[in-house]
């Protein structure tokens, strides 16, 4: 499978998808302290005991580091009318079914929640992901997470994907776990959608 480093991916008037990096730590940290608990269920490797700033940066640098060599790739997602974070998505290697190659998460600040933010990055960043060969992208979801539940659904039925039982798996968050149900999409040459994105740079 080919590797390609993160690049900005520009969605649409109100939507720009840039690799996540250390220059929007300040930021960051802000949008997670805003919406505290609820960022900790999408970002369970947020150890309360520990000093937050120090912990985003660690993610920061890993991920602009990573995501340089293909390895792994996460966004911040902007409005780039008022260049305000409204939340992250991206991909790992931290996979829980047999089938899938990638594991897709996302998280976004309150604010911009109900406005369509996660479906419509969810889409740009399985296109970009997609071009080329067939790549099979899982999602996890807490099925109490009724909103969070909708927009994977969303996802799923847009892209043809199912419901995968074996990738199922316990996630501890805040010191409790909680059985997150696995979901399937198969992309690439494959893939069933045909919507498009814009490359850009910056």
């Amino acid at each position: 499978m080919s590797r390609r480093a993160t690049v900005s991916i520009r969605v649409d008037d109100g939507l720009v998808l840039r690799p996540a990096s250390p220059s929007v730590l300040t930021e960051l940290q802000e949008a997670f302290e805003e919406t505290w608990p609820e960022v900790s269920r999408a970002m369970p490797w947020i150890d309360i005991e520990r000093d937050l700033k120090q912990q985003i940066l660690s993610f920061l640098d890993e991920t602009q580091r990573l995501g340089r060599s293909g390895l792994l790739h996460h966004w911040v997602m902007i409005d780039p009318r008022s260049e305000r974070i409204m939340g992250l998505i991206g991909f790992d290697r931290v996979t829980r079914s047999t089938k899938s190659d990638w594991n897709l998460g996302y998280w976004v600040r309150s604010l911009n929640q109900k406005y369509g933010v996660a479906k419509r990055s969810i889409r740009a960043v399985l296109e970009w992901l997609g071009r080329g060969n067939s790549i099979v992208v899982e999602l996890k979801v807490d099925p109490h997470n009724l909103p969070g539940l909708s927009t994977v659904k969303h996802a799923v039925r847009e892209w043809g994907g199912t419901r995968a039982p074996d990738g199922d798996s316990a996630i501890t968050v805040a010191g409790l776990r909680t059985m997150h149900h696995c979901y399937l999409i198969e992309i690439g040459d494959k893939g069933s959608s045909d919507m498009s994105y814009r490359q850009v740079r910056g």
